[in-house]
């Protein structure tokens, strides 16, 4: 019996995943949903861990495993160890590019969440980077 794989419905089910996780990190994480058509979690990649202030991110490396496993969306996650989770402008204009390249590449980019401190945004709700 494969074991059930988590639905993805609302910014609230991607915090529920990841929250505790990531939380409370002290340096800031970008990590990777890959879900399929059913928006079931396929699996969860890290992308970029680093400093406490920035993650540079090279907008590719968020499609690599999309691409190697066929996902037809992603939902991109990272904490702001501040404990804010408001976008920053760098996390919206590096939204607005994953948007970008994911509809060149047929991958949906479903939405960008902030998480700190047991709080979360979520872009698309706040309607930055997603039209």
């Amino acid at each position: 019996q494969p074991q059930e794989r988590p639905v993805i419905r609302f910014p609230q089910d991607v915090a529920n995943m990841l929250q505790a996780e990531m939380g409370l990190l002290d340096q800031e994480v970008l990590r990777v949903l890959l879900l399929n058509t059913r928006n079931q979690v396929l699996g969860v990649h890290e992308v970029y861990r680093g400093s406490v202030h920035t993650a540079v991110v090279r907008i590719g490396e968020l499609f690599r495993e999309a691409l190697r496993q066929n996902a037809p969306s992603i939902i991109i996650v990272h904490n702001h160890p501040s404990g804010d989770p408001q976008p920053s402008t760098e996390d919206i204009a590096m939204t607005e590019q994953a948007i970008e390249a994911g509809a060149l590449l047929d991958i949906e980019v479903i939405d960008h969440i902030v998480l700190a401190h047991g709080r979360f945004e979520s872009m698309k709700t706040l309607g930055a980077a997603f039209r």
